[in-house]
């Protein structure tokens, strides 16, 4: 009788050699050196948590940020204008027609901020806006 190792155990499917950091962890994840080895962010839901002064606010914010880097803007026109569209569908009576505009924001205003020196303002309003339309 030959008595030795049985069968291999097949390795399981999904594990692997990476780091799993579990659920929706997005935080820069870095090596033993203290070096960023991945472009990961944290994201939470806000459904329900974000109230029309929150918006308002981040708005007035995105503003002022537009004010301060115009020169380094290409569609600077186009983001101004976005925010008046927002700003009016604040105070617009009509809930649908408000959401419908805001919708749109939501859809479009990332792409004309990515990259720019506006971003982060930007994609905060968004993902505030679309909280609020949650």
């Amino acid at each position: 009788m030959t008595v030795g190792r049985g069968r291999r155990e097949e390795e399981l499917p999904g594990r692997g050699s990476g780091i799993h950091v579990g659920g929706n962890n997005n935080a820069p994840i870095q090596n033993v050196a203290g070096q960023n080895i991945s472009h990961v962010h944290q994201h939470a839901p806000v459904q329900g948590a974000v109230d029309i002064e929150a918006v308002r606010g981040l708005l007035t914010s995105f503003r002022a940020e537009i004010d301060r880097n115009e020169g380094a803007l290409d569609h600077a026109a186009a983001l101004r204008a976005m925010t008046n569209t927002v700003d009016a569908s604040l105070s617009a009576p009509d809930p649908q027609a408000r959401a419908g505009a805001l919708r749109g924001v939501v859809q479009a205003l990332p792409a004309l901020v990515a990259g720019t020196v506006v971003e982060q303002g930007g994609e905060a309003l968004v993902h505030a806006i679309a909280g609020w339309l949650s």
